[in-house]
């Protein structure tokens, strides 16, 4: 846990001054740490992973009400931790590159109005683009827990 803490404030150091700043912001919201990631909850619709720092939304279920059906609130938010957690394994394998290789591809996905459209006329899953793809398999592989993956 000190190495990962160690190499997300050096290698991952870009992503890492970013999540600092989201989490002073932040800093009366509930936090705990998972797997040496400093965890946040928040007041947002949208989680957020920015090297040593995770951020989970105070409504998981706002994008995915879907999922309402199938998972109760903690483990949903369980499962969107652990995706979460992989971006942060993302940024130590990318490190100051992160934010280009990872972090912008995967906030275009989310919220770029071309990539919205084309997942809901096409049906497809948010989880289904490379960065939250991926994420998904490396939080599992490292936290050994269930991730969001794709639709049930």
């Amino acid at each position: 846990m000190i190495a990962y803490k160690l190499l997300q404030c050096i290698w991952g150091l870009p992503q890492t001054l970013v999540g600092a700043i989201y989490f002073l912001i932040n800093i009366k919201q509930p936090h705990f740490d998972y797997n040496g990631a400093i965890t946040t909850i928040w007041k947002s619709k949208s989680s957020l992973s920015l090297g040593l720092f995770v951020f989970i939304s105070d409504d998981p279920f706002y994008y995915y009400p879907d999922y309402r059906d199938k998972f109760d609130e903690n483990t949903y938010s369980k499962m969107l931790l652990v995706h979460e957690y992989g971006h942060t394994i993302q940024s130590l394998i990318f490190g100051p590159i992160y934010l280009i290789a990872v972090g912008i591809p995967s906030i275009l996905w989310s919220f770029f109005p071309l990539f919205v459209k084309k997942r809901e006329n096409e049906k497809i899953s948010y989880f289904s683009a490379y960065p939250e793809r991926w994420a998904n398999r490396l939080g599992e592989l490292v936290a050994k827990e269930n991730s969001i993956g794709e639709p049930l």
